[in-house]
């Protein structure tokens, strides 16, 4: 219910930083398969640790946890959006809630990328990752396929150095 345009932050610190329920390498490793899974991220995030902690009554009360409140809460704003859009109040109102659901999501990526260079071959991933995605303009399929390779190798390396 706490968040609005991203709950991946909110998962997170929720997961990670209060309950301690994952490690923040769990979290990431949990996260980077959910990214490539078709749906939504935050989707594939709540099956797989239902599931992990639950089973299947685990991943549909994680599924439903996170979708009941929040779809009855848009149901309701979208009748309220419907009578209100034209004014410039509340044009404004969604502005400043676009902006901050990008500062969150921005802070989730640069706490996760802290962890990820704890290991500095990793810099190599993600340097690789921004070129192919901005110099060559790749779609993400394209740079999970030449990039992964990579990244498992340094991911094994990881693994045995610790």
């Amino acid at each position: 219910m706490s968040g609005f345009g991203g709950v991946l932050p909110w998962a997170r610190r929720t997961l990670v930083e209060r309950d301690k329920i994952l490690t923040s390498e769990e979290f990431s490793a949990i996260l980077g398969i959910c990214q490539i899974v078709p749906g939504p991220n935050i989707m594939n995030l709540a099956v797989c640790i239902g599931s992990r902690f639950g089973g299947a009554r685990g991943a549909l009360a994680a599924t439903l946890g996170l979708c009941l409140g929040p779809i009855s809460i848009v149901l309701c704003l979208a009748l309220l959006y419907e009578h209100y859009s034209y004014l410039e109040s509340v044009k404004g109102l969604l502005r400043g809630i676009s902006a901050v659901g990008v500062g969150l999501i921005a802070s989730t990526g640069f706490k996760m990328m802290r962890d990820e260079f704890r290991y500095p071959a990793m810099f190599l991933v993600v340097a690789l990752t921004i070129i192919a995605a901005t110099v060559f303009h790749l779609g993400l399929g394209y740079v999970v396929l030449l990039i992964a390779p990579i990244a498992i190798f340094l991911a094994r390396k990881k693994a045995q150095a610790l």
